[in-house]
Protein backbone atom coordinates (compact mmCIF):
# COMPACT_ATOMS: atom_id res chain seq x y z
CA UNK A 1 0.00 0.00 0.00
CA UNK A 2 1.26 3.42 -0.80
CA UNK A 3 1.12 6.58 1.21
CA UNK A 4 -1.49 7.97 -1.14
CA UNK A 5 -3.96 5.21 -0.28
CA UNK A 6 -4.46 6.34 3.31
CA UNK A 7 -3.64 9.99 2.78
CA UNK A 8 -0.72 10.23 5.23
CA UNK A 9 2.32 8.19 6.06
CA UNK A 10 2.86 6.83 9.55
CA UNK A 11 5.40 9.56 10.37
CA UNK A 12 2.84 12.29 9.61
CA UNK A 13 -0.01 10.88 11.74
CA UNK A 14 -0.83 12.61 15.00
CA UNK A 15 -3.00 11.59 17.90
CA UNK A 16 -3.08 10.22 21.40
CA UNK A 17 -1.95 6.73 22.25
CA UNK A 18 -3.99 4.41 24.42
CA UNK A 19 -1.42 4.83 27.19
CA UNK A 20 -1.74 8.62 27.02
CA UNK A 21 -5.52 8.39 27.10
CA UNK A 22 -5.44 6.10 30.15
CA UNK A 23 -2.96 8.37 31.91
CA UNK A 24 -5.18 11.42 31.49
CA UNK A 25 -8.31 9.47 32.43
CA UNK A 26 -6.69 8.33 35.70
CA UNK A 27 -5.31 11.82 36.44
CA UNK A 28 -8.66 13.53 35.84
CA UNK A 29 -10.49 10.82 37.79
CA UNK A 30 -8.16 11.24 40.78
CA UNK A 31 -8.56 15.01 40.77
CA UNK A 32 -12.34 14.64 40.59
CA UNK A 33 -12.25 12.18 43.53
CA UNK A 34 -10.18 14.59 45.62
CA UNK A 35 -12.54 17.46 44.74
CA UNK A 36 -15.57 15.41 45.80
CA UNK A 37 -13.88 14.66 49.13
CA UNK A 38 -12.70 18.26 49.78
CA UNK A 39 -15.72 20.32 48.68
CA UNK A 40 -17.92 19.39 51.68
CA UNK A 41 -15.23 20.66 54.07
CA UNK A 42 -15.05 23.95 52.18
CA UNK A 43 -18.82 24.23 52.45
CA UNK A 44 -18.62 23.55 56.19
CA UNK A 45 -15.98 26.28 56.60
CA UNK A 46 -18.16 28.79 54.72
CA UNK A 47 -21.15 27.87 56.91
CA UNK A 48 -19.12 28.31 60.10
CA UNK A 49 -17.81 31.65 58.84
CA UNK A 50 -21.35 32.89 58.10
CA UNK A 51 -22.62 31.74 61.50
CA UNK A 52 -19.74 33.41 63.34
CA UNK A 53 -20.21 36.68 61.43
CA UNK A 54 -23.94 36.64 62.18
CA UNK A 55 -23.26 36.19 65.89
CA UNK A 56 -20.59 38.92 65.92
CA UNK A 57 -23.01 41.36 64.26
CA UNK A 58 -25.44 40.81 67.15
CA UNK A 59 -22.67 41.88 69.60
CA UNK A 60 -23.27 39.37 72.41
CA UNK A 61 -22.71 40.77 75.89
CA UNK A 62 -20.69 37.86 77.31
CA UNK A 63 -18.40 35.10 76.11
CA UNK A 64 -20.91 32.49 77.28
CA UNK A 65 -23.68 34.20 75.32
CA UNK A 66 -21.57 34.16 72.13
CA UNK A 67 -20.74 30.48 72.53
CA UNK A 68 -24.35 29.61 73.32
CA UNK A 69 -25.51 31.50 70.22
CA UNK A 70 -23.02 29.53 68.11
CA UNK A 71 -24.24 26.23 69.57
CA UNK A 72 -27.82 27.19 68.68
CA UNK A 73 -26.73 28.05 65.15
CA UNK A 74 -24.84 24.76 64.98
CA UNK A 75 -28.01 22.90 65.87
CA UNK A 76 -29.79 24.60 62.96
CA UNK A 77 -27.00 24.05 60.42
CA UNK A 78 -26.61 20.34 59.80
CA UNK A 79 -23.23 20.78 58.09
CA UNK A 80 -21.33 22.15 61.12
CA UNK A 81 -19.62 19.21 62.82
CA UNK A 82 -16.00 20.32 63.14
CA UNK A 83 -16.30 22.76 66.04
CA UNK A 84 -18.61 23.73 68.89
CA UNK A 85 -19.16 26.92 70.83
CA UNK A 86 -16.43 26.01 73.30
CA UNK A 87 -13.88 26.09 70.45
CA UNK A 88 -14.49 29.76 69.62
CA UNK A 89 -12.10 32.46 70.75
CA UNK A 90 -14.02 35.52 71.85
CA UNK A 91 -12.21 38.85 72.22
CA UNK A 92 -13.11 42.49 72.17
CA UNK A 93 -11.33 44.99 69.90
CA UNK A 94 -12.33 48.65 69.66
CA UNK A 95 -15.60 47.99 71.50
CA UNK A 96 -16.56 45.24 69.04
CA UNK A 97 -16.82 41.54 69.75
CA UNK A 98 -14.44 39.52 67.58
CA UNK A 99 -15.00 35.79 67.19
CA UNK A 100 -12.30 33.48 65.91
CA UNK A 101 -11.99 29.79 65.22
CA UNK A 102 -9.43 27.30 63.96
CA UNK A 103 -9.64 23.60 63.28
CA UNK A 104 -8.00 20.83 61.26
CA UNK A 105 -9.79 18.52 58.88
CA UNK A 106 -8.27 15.18 57.86
CA UNK A 107 -9.70 13.81 54.65
CA UNK A 108 -8.99 10.12 54.00
CA UNK A 109 -7.97 9.41 50.42
CA UNK A 110 -6.82 5.79 50.35
CA UNK A 111 -5.50 3.59 53.15
CA UNK A 112 -2.93 5.57 55.13
CA UNK A 113 -3.06 8.57 52.76
CA UNK A 114 -4.86 11.66 54.06
CA UNK A 115 -5.16 15.30 53.10
CA UNK A 116 -4.85 17.67 56.05
CA UNK A 117 -6.51 21.06 55.70
CA UNK A 118 -6.12 23.69 58.42
CA UNK A 119 -9.07 26.07 58.50
CA UNK A 120 -9.17 29.27 60.50
CA UNK A 121 -11.30 32.36 60.44
CA UNK A 122 -12.07 35.51 62.31
CA UNK A 123 -14.69 38.21 62.19
CA UNK A 124 -13.76 41.79 61.40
Amino acid sequence: MTAGTFGKTRSQQRGMTLFGLLFWAVAIGFLAYVAVRVLPTINEYATIKRAVEKIAEAQPATVAEARQAFDKQRDLEYSITAIAGKDLTVTKENDRVVLGFAYDKEIPIYGPVFILIKYEGRTR
